[in-house]
């Protein structure tokens, strides 16, 4: 190896050579990840679980992981965790990726929380997102410390417990420690992602019915993936009944969707299985699932960063004759979030409903000439033989809570993938072994370009 070239030159057979003495350890670490059911269960919170067992259990295999490497843990009472990689200054590299879980939710055709091998592909819930990217990135850094080298600036991996829900981890971590120089989080897609839409939340909750043909209705497992299945029970004993079956997707892009929630609601209303009080409620709901671009509600709206609003109905429940809906906006700058709820409030003051806004954040985005984002898009095109361009997305992820940040991989834009592979926060969750080594080539080689890049400017 010559002692002179720059680490992002001298890597190439070490990394293929890393690859096959460390791929059954690499599935080994992610098979212990996903066997943990690491869903959100605040219910049941804890002194040093403040999100649950689940979580708190998958804190605890990722440092036994990390401490195992030889990198020094550190764990914030069971909020967040992170290892660190000392280098020849304090200046922070920041790495993160989050080891919660959504919901495995209905149509498996594989145990979601198993890890499976199948045509090529690895199948569980979080290969993708995020455990796989976690396990996959955890190693790259691994080939560089095995390698001995020195960095000029120190990293630092941080290991979230509650991205899929609230991000309430990283305001923990944010409130003790400085922002990294530079982060970057591998929960997206390949190659680099500067800006992420603005994100806003909310529930609609009805008054009681008092005249019912419906006893139940249960639709969707979280406010942040369009729904694949739903279901109503109706009174009627003659026909108890309706279940509605759509196609999954991440509330960022739900036109990629079929909302079984609309469905459901179109199918009720079209065979007159409601009560008129009823009705107005669902009537809301088929405006809401009918279109994803805000038009029902007056307002759809783009800017040249972001491209296009979007609206997904995520989950509903109706029982003890209240209907609850969710709703899940991913919006550009061209319009603020008391905008959208002055819109909301207009379009539902007839209906005689309560709208809660239960999260709102912001549009966030950096410079996408700027030598951190130039360096990881640089890697990715080194590796691939592809050309690369920076691009914004509808999805919310941590790189949004820091100051300087990006999401990166590992996920590839276009790849076309068998019928039965799912995606993020779908059912039959999986990413191609293929993908997942090239991923490992791409974060090593990134580390190595960041290292060699200014990072603070």
């Amino acid at each position: 190896m010559d002692a002179t070239a720059k680490p992002s030159e001298r890597f190439d057979a070490e990394i293929e050579r890393y690859l096959d003495d460390h791929w059954d350890q690499i599935i080994d670490d992610l098979r212990t990840l996903v066997r943990i059911e690491s869903v959100d269960e605040s219910s049941s919170a804890c002194e040093g679980a403040p999100y649950g067992p689940g979580p708190r259990k998958a804190l605890d295999a990722i440092l036994r992981i990390a401490d195992r490497m030889g990198f020094a843990t550190h764990d914030l009472d069971g909020y967040i965790a992170y290892a660190d990689w000392p280098g020849e200054t304090e200046t922070q590299l920041g790495i993160i990726c989050h080891v919660d879980v959504v919901p495995a939710g209905p149509g498996w055709t594989f145990t979601p929380f198993e890890l499976t091998e199948h045509e090529g592909y690895l199948v569980g819930r979080g290969v993708s997102d995020d455990k796989g990217p976690l396990v996959i990135c955890l190693h790259a850094l691994k080939f560089w410390k095995e390698k001995g080298v020195s960095f000029p600036y120190s990293i630092r991996f941080i290991f979230g417990a509650d991205e899929e829900v609230g991000m309430h981890d990283v305001a923990y971590y944010r409130a003790q420690h400085p922002d990294p120089a530079f982060l970057f989080t591998p929960d997206a897609e390949f190659p680099v992602c500067y800006g992420e839409k603005g994100i806003y939340q909310a529930t609609v909750k009805s008054k009681p019915i008092c005249v019912r043909a419906i006893e139940s209705i249960e639709g969707g497992m979280t406010v942040n993936a369009v729904p694949g299945e739903a279901h109503a029970t109706l009174i009627d004993a003659l026909r108890s009944d309706i279940v509605a079956k759509g196609r999954t997707a991440h509330a960022s892009t739900p036109d990629l969707g079929v909302n079984a929630i609309g469905l459901l609601a179109n199918a009720l209303l079209g065979e007159n299985l409601a009560s008129e009080e009823e009705r107005v409620f669902l009537e809301f709901v088929k405006r809401l699932c009918e279109s994803t671009d805000g038009s029902a509600f007056n307002i759809a709206c783009a800017d040249e960063d972001f491209g296009a609003l979007t609206i997904c109905g995520g989950m509903i429940r109706y029982a003890d004759g209240i209907f609850t809906q969710t709703i899940d906006i991913r919006y550009p700058t061209a319009i603020s979030s008391q905008a959208i709820t002055d819109a909301l409030t207009s379009a539902l003051s007839p209906l005689d409903v309560e709208l809660t806004v239960d999260n709102v954040k912001e549009p966030f985005l950096i410079d996408s000439d700027s030598p951190s984002v130039q360096a990881l898009t640089e890697a990715y095109e080194q590796i691939t033989g592809c050309e690369a361009k920076p691009f914004t997305m509808g999805g919310g992820t941590y790189a949004r809570e820091f100051t300087h940040a990006a999401s990166f991989g590992m996920e590839t834009t276009g790849v076309k993938r068998p019928e039965w592979v799912g995606g993020m926060h779908g059912p039959d969750e999986a990413i191609s072994i293929a993908e997942y080594k090239d991923a490992f080539k791409i974060y090593a080689f990134a580390i190595a370009k960041l290292m060699e890049s200014d990072i603070t400017a």
